[in-house]
């Protein structure tokens, strides 16, 4: 037996807690919902009417809408912070990885209410806007799609640096210094060179990110509006206040399939192997 043949049996304790705590009982779920307590309606057609009902449709593209945002915003803000780690060393090395990765241990509801504080009409900002006489009554900062979109980003944005990081550490640095010492600039030799041998780990984290951001519930639901209603919300309602659990299974298993199949184009295309190498 070979080495890797004998340490795959350290993986038997963790699979056996993924089945047991995440297969089995999703399995047992969609079971019983789909088949056990089956209504006379066949699950083609339940399927068909909720994937073609208006308040779907709608929270299915609010949910791929603020999805894709947040991904556009959180690779705008975190490939130059992973760019800096990578490139930087010292007190501000370790300044910039103290302020990522220690929101990223706290609640997600504890940040959550943290911008509800700022944002609130009666929050800092409009406090602090109303005193110095910039704004004649509070700006509506909060209950909206902008806010939703600040409120997740701020959340995922550790999974966006430190898997661009990962990437990054990845890269030869001799590579940019060849291009230097030709006759590039730096501006073009990050261009040309460094930043597409980067793609890997954008596509990586974009995806991660995309993917988390799909069943996101906390955020959106205590800082967006009525009409900003993702698929997350859709679920909960169903289950806890409808009590429909068909509409519930139908739409997380929906969620599920989604989730499942942006997760098999990560591993397809984002080349994990080489992620975790340069980590």
């Amino acid at each position: 037996m070979s080495s890797r043949a004998g340490n795959g049996w350290l993986l038997l304790p963790a699979l056996a807690m993924l089945v047991l705590g995440f297969a089995f009982p999703l399995a047992a779920f969609f079971v019983r919902v789909f088949f056990i307590d089956n209504e006379p309606r066949s699950m083609a057609g339940a399927f068909a009417d909720v994937l073609g009902s208006p308040a779907m449709q709608n929270a299915m593209l609010t949910t791929n809408g603020i999805a894709l945002v947040v991904t556009l915003t959180v690779l705008v803000i975190g490939y130059p912070v992973a760019y800096f780690l990578t490139t930087d060393r010292g007190w501000r090395f370790t300044l910039v990885i103290f302020c990522i990765v220690v929101p990223y241990f706290t609640s997600v509801i504890v940040r959550t209410y943290s911008w509800m504080v700022l944002l609130g009409r009666n929050g800092v900002i409009n406090r602090a806007l109303l005193e110095s006489g910039l704004v004649a009554e509070p700006l509506p900062l909060m209950y909206n799609k902008p806010a939703i979109v600040l409120g997740m980003s701020y959340v995922l944005l550790p999974y966006m640096v430190l898997t661009l990081y990962a990437a990054m550490r990845g890269i030869d640095p001799s590579l940019m210094r060849a291009a230097t010492s030709l006759g590039a600039t730096r501006r073009f030799a990050f261009r040309h060179v460094f930043l597409p041998l980067s793609m890997h780990g954008v596509l990586a984290a974009c995806l991660i990110v995309f993917i988390l951001a799909l069943g996101f519930f906390i955020t959106p639901a205590l800082m967006g509006g009525p009409s900003d209603v993702m698929i997350a919300m859709l679920i909960e309602r169903a289950a806890e206040i409808a009590l429909d659990w068909r509409l519930a299974a139908i739409l997380s298993l929906v969620l599920l399939v989604a989730t499942l199949l942006l997760y098999g184009l990560y591993f397809r295309f984002a080349d994990a192997r080489r992620l975790l190498q340069g980590v």
